[in-house]
């Protein structure tokens, strides 16, 4: 539960009805709720008022409302590189044929902001707007090795490691010893550490001046191909990597505890 007081609590609420990812009912919400059935209905109502979420009164159920959807929307356009990055992941995905994501750090945690599906489409937990585990996905990895030392420390502390396969990272040291030869290298790959059977690689997304801003992959199937083949594509997937960067330098990014320690207004 958030400590940002009601404010706090609030957004604990809308994360809540987000995660069912349907319409959801109020006794379902209760039923996995830490507040008690006054304080939950509390909330509910004033974020209904708010137009933060929906209630349809013949189902009975709350789903998130318009005015957040237009919150998600600017948010998306001012502070996301989805909208810089969606030509060259359009570029990318035609050329591989291969899924492509785009991803940015959230409370050390990833994000994908933006996703291109396979020709053949595969079925993977990511999409777009969802969370994931950074130390275990090629995108986080990928991010996590470009932070500067204090935002590393911090988000190395607030990984999880819980084993999705036997591949699976499972401790600092293990993901600290990767990071290392993800820097000394400039990529990520995830060998079916998150899922099994999807293998992907990963590029940090940067400016001129080292600010690590995301990071794209090339996500493929073990079923498809195997990584030789998959890292015939890394030169390519660098080379757009750069060309985002390089987009993104006019563009004004809120600080999200990645570790930057210049301006935020990226002009060189």
């Amino acid at each position: 539960m958030s400590g940002d007081g009601t404010i706090g609590k609030a957004c604990d609420v809308l994360d809540h009805v987000a995660s069912f990812e349907r319409p959801v009912r109020f006794a379902e919400l209760l039923e996995n709720s830490d507040f008690p059935k006054a304080t939950l209905y509390r909330f509910l109502q004033s974020l209904t008022n708010q137009g933060m979420l929906s209630y349809d009164r013949d189902r009975q159920t709350y789903a998130p409302g318009m005015r957040l959807v237009r919150l998600a929307h600017a948010a998306w356009t001012q502070s996301s590189l989805a909208p810089i990055a969606r030509p060259f992941l359009d570029a990318l995905s035609r050329e591989t044929g291969e899924t492509v994501h785009l991803a940015q750090l959230d409370s050390s945690q990833v994000l994908y902001v933006d996703k291109r599906n396979a020709a053949q489409p595969i079925e993977m937990y990511s999409q777009a707007g969802k969370v994931g585990p950074a130390y275990c996905t090629g995108v986080g990895k990928a991010m996590l090795a470009f932070l500067d030392e204090d935002a590393l420390n911090k988000a190395v502390s607030q990984q999880s490691y819980h084993r999705f396969t036997d591949k699976t990272l499972t401790s600092e040291k293990m993901l600290r010893t990767d990071l290392d030869r993800i820097r000394s290298r400039g990529f990520a790959i995830d060998d079916e550490e998150h899922e099994p059977g999807i293998i992907c690689i990963a590029c940090p997304v940067l400016t001129s001046n080292g600010r690590m801003l995301g990071a794209i992959s090339i996500t493929g199937s073990t079923e498809r191909m195997d990584f030789d083949q998959l890292e015939a594509w890394v030169p390519r997937l660098r080379r757009v990597a750069e060309q985002i960067g390089t987009e993104a330098q006019a563009w004004r990014f809120p600080e999200t505890g990645q570790g930057s320690k210049n301006d935020r207004m990226l002009m060189t």
